[in-house]
């Protein structure tokens, strides 16, 4: 789905919209409560560490798991993302190969898993300690913040600067998956993604809070390039600007709903547009592994988090990191 507008800025239906909604709210918001409140959480043998947000739609999640990964390789360890696989048909747990669609593991899981052993169950726990029996020395979550049944050694929230928690309200009247203070006090960092000052909560909840933005991994291929392109992300007006900083000239933006299901014709519209344009074809890598097989003609701008402070964010992850080795 599309964020609504009345979610992060003012609309015609702003004000009637979610007034409706309000008590919708308030009884997803209670229900989240309960089960977090409720529940035990299981314990494993390995460190985990979750890499959440308070918000529905993107915020930079999957880039900030992939640079933990990276950074637990450089450690010695043997990373495993840990996922849901959403939208994906397997329920778990499994370990996601080359073998393995987006329609059987979902789109994010086939993005990690090209880098780092990539587990998706639905059932949290079931999906750890597969990994373990794996191998993993170090579970990294990609989402499930607010899921209380396996117990997270180090929780992080990221948070797009240039959005913040939009209207403050829980979903469905807003964009927030539980209230903003009691999310706050169960994490122990806030990763700030792009430009754009701190949400005032942020800073209240005295956590540490570190700068990150997504830059560009092969940006040169696009550099004076006429382009045609196509996202189905969170925000899509992200990736357009991302491929102008990169130089490209964009002659054609064509915006889908965060996980949308490109078809073989819609994308031979697409394909025909751009040669009609004389510009080559463009989309992230999550919308990549969406379209299945072939994908010819389809490029892919790459994308990685980078932290502004680097050393003070692997300060945080120091003590988890020497805890388990190979």
């Amino acid at each position: 789905m599309r964020a609504p507008e009345f979610w992060y800025g003012p609309s015609p239906a702003h004000g009637w919209v979610r007034g409706l909604l309000m008590p919708a709210s308030a009884i997803y918001g209670a229900a989240g409560w309960l089960e977090r409140r409720f529940s035990r959480a299981h314990r494993t043998s390995v460190p985990v560490i979750c890499v959440g947000n308070l918000t529905l739609g993107g915020t930079g999640k999957s880039p900030v798991a992939a640079a933990i990964a990276a950074m637990a390789r450089n450690a010695g360890h043997k990373p495993f993302i840990l996922m849901r696989g959403y939208r994906g048909r397997l329920k778990g747990p499994v370990t996601v190969t080359g073998s393995h669609t987006a329609d059987d593991v979902g789109d994010e899981a086939c993005m990690h898993a090209a880098q780092t052993r990539t587990v998706v169950s639905v059932d949290r726990v079931k999906g750890a300690e597969h990994a373990v029996r794996e191998g993993a020395t170090l579970i990294i979550m990609d989402d499930g913040f607010q899921n209380p049944a396996l117990a997270k050694d180090l929780s992080l929230i990221v948070v797009d600067a240039g959005r913040g928690f939009g209207n403050r309200t829980i979903f469905p009247a807003g964009p927030l998956r539980e209230g903003i203070v009691g999310g706050l006090d169960r994490a122990q960092g806030v990763i700030l993604m792009g430009d754009g000052p701190a949400p005032p909560e942020v800073m209240a909840a005295r956590r540490p809070v570190f700068r990150a933005h997504l830059r560009p991994v092969n940006g040169h291929e696009f550099k004076g390039k006429r382009v045609a392109a196509f996202a189905g992300i969170g925000r899509p007006e992200k990736f357009f600007a991302t491929l102008e900083d990169c130089g490209a000239e964009i002659v054609g933006r064509h915006a889908f709903d965060d996980h949308a299901r490109i078809s073989a014709a819609a994308l031979e519209m697409l394909a025909r547009a751009a040669r009609e344009a004389n510009a080559m074809l463009v989309t992230t890598e999550k919308d990549h592994c969406r379209l299945g097989r072939p994908r010819a003609g389809v490029h892919v701008l790459k994308v990685e988090a980078v932290f502004d402070d680097p050393a003070a964010f692997g300060r945080l992850l120091s003590p988890l990191l020497a805890r388990t080795r190979p």
